[in-house]
């Protein structure tokens, strides 16, 4: 399902060997359709401005939609699935720093989960038509949740 992907590293850039042992299953519900190829296509860190954007979730799923409208602001998780695990120290693109992976946004993370707040634009049966994420086209879909529960 998903392909290695060799990235160079950039000096100063440490990795670690990965452990064979795996602790959770996760399941993907769905895939995140987005006009970005490429991780350099991606905008960093999306926000209002970014182009709309699809999250298409699988038919099983479809009544969890229920409540969800437009102009609400949802948490979406995703698997960055052609992202490094190994790099423990990263050289930052736009300064060469070299800085901890916990103590950046980077997408190169021992367990690749991204998260980004979206305003939902739209919802379409199973699809939810949103702005603000940065992620390339075909992402696995981990959750979505609303940014607070409605009434409170």
């Amino acid at each position: 399902m998903s392909k290695a992907v060799v990235q160079e590293m950039r000096e100063g850039e440490v990795s670690v060997p990965l452990p064979k042992r795996t602790d959770a299953r996760l399941v993907f519900i769905g895939r995140i359709r987005t006009p970005y190829a490429t991780r350099k296509d991606c905008p960093r860190q999306a926000g209002e401005k970014s182009a709309p954007c699809r999250i298409e979730i699988d038919p099983q799923w479809q009544a969890a939609l229920t409540g969800l409208e437009a102009g609400m602001t949802v948490q979406v998780l995703y698997w960055l699935h052609e992202s490094r695990r190994d790099l423990v120290l990263q050289s930052r693109r736009s300064d060469g720093r070299v800085s901890g992976t916990f103590a950046l946004r980077s997408p190169i993370r021992p367990n690749p989960i991204a998260s980004s707040l979206v305003e939902v634009l739209d919802v379409e049966g199973s699809t939810l038509i949103v702005r603000g994420l940065d992620c390339i086209d075909g992402t696995p879909l981990l959750d979505v949740k609303p940014d607070r529960c409605p009434g409170r």
